[in-house]
């Protein structure tokens, strides 16, 4: 039985740059990284990731369409060739895998096409389409609904999914829940936590309300075929060692539970 790869997201060392992500994946021992899409610069260039990638010698398993707000300018602005380019990008650094957000409510026709379109990529793209599950935004005034079709994949007929576990907490709901309800359907796994608020925390895992490392044990006892990737905000971390040392605890960690789930 082999273990799921546990990856470093990009976006786990900021504010430090990609590089560094690449840097300390090498350094502390993870399967390979996860490629945030329109963070900084650097990551919307294919060819100087590549570059990074063999320098370190570290694998870029999965790759983060540009979906985020802050990201809406990369790669041109019609969603679909930015998946399109995230598929092959994807194929260009070995990665397997493409997460992807569901739409906004405002890009009204992008949301309509969304579910028929995903399994189009998954058919034709030659990587695997993860939706992810996002979160109903929520402010002191109430909250709407931000996402197309749904924040909350778990009945929409996507194949594959994402599970992100400090989305979940903002959410209000309970990532084990989800690992039940998605079944064979959950393909990627962001690693961390939250508290329940309003915001995604993005904390390290066990410090919030989603049982991460119970989450952990069952995905090994299932034998979840998928990655495992951590992303976490690390901007607490007051120097470089300081963060290298919360990356290394939650690695050795994640594989000290993945053990455990395996030994049941």
């Amino acid at each position: 039985m082999q273990a799921s790869k546990v990856l470093l997201s990009t976006t786990s060392v900021y504010p430090e740059a990609t590089a560094s992500a690449f840097e300390l994946a090498s350094s502390l021992g993870f399967d390979g990284v996860e490629l945030m899409v329109g963070v900084d610069r650097l990551t919307s260039d294919v060819e100087a990731v590549a570059k990074l990638s063999e320098y370190h010698g570290v694998q870029v398993h999965s790759v983060h369409a540009p979906c985020l707000l802050v990201s809406q300018d990369t790669w041109g602005p019609d969603p679909w060739q930015k998946l399109e380019r995230s598929a092959r990008a994807a194929q260009r650094l070995g990665a397997d895998v493409v997460v992807v957000h569901p739409p906004f409510r405002w890009q009204r026709e992008y949301g309509e096409g969304f579910v028929d379109g995903i399994r189009r990529l998954n058919r034709e793209s030659g990587v695997t389409f993860a939706v992810e599950n996002m979160y109903p935004w929520r402010t002191p005034a109430g909250g709407f609904q931000a996402y197309l079709p749904d924040w909350n994949p778990t009945d929409i007929s996507y194949e594959h999914l994402t599970l992100d576990l400090s989305h979940a907490s903002t959410s209000r709901l309970q990532s084990m829940d989800l690992v039940r309800a998605w079944g064979d359907r959950l393909a990627h796994v962001h690693l961390t936590d939250g508290s329940g608020s309003f915001k995604d925390e993005h904390l390290m895992p066990g410090e919030g309300d989603q049982q991460a490392w119970r989450v952990v044990e069952e995905l090994a006892a299932r034998n979840f075929g998928g990655h495992i990737v951590l992303e976490v905000s690390t901007r607490r971390a007051r120097t470089r060692h300081e963060r290298q040392e919360m990356l290394a605890e939650v690695l050795r960690s994640t594989r000290e539970m993945q053990q455990r789930g395996v030994r049941g």
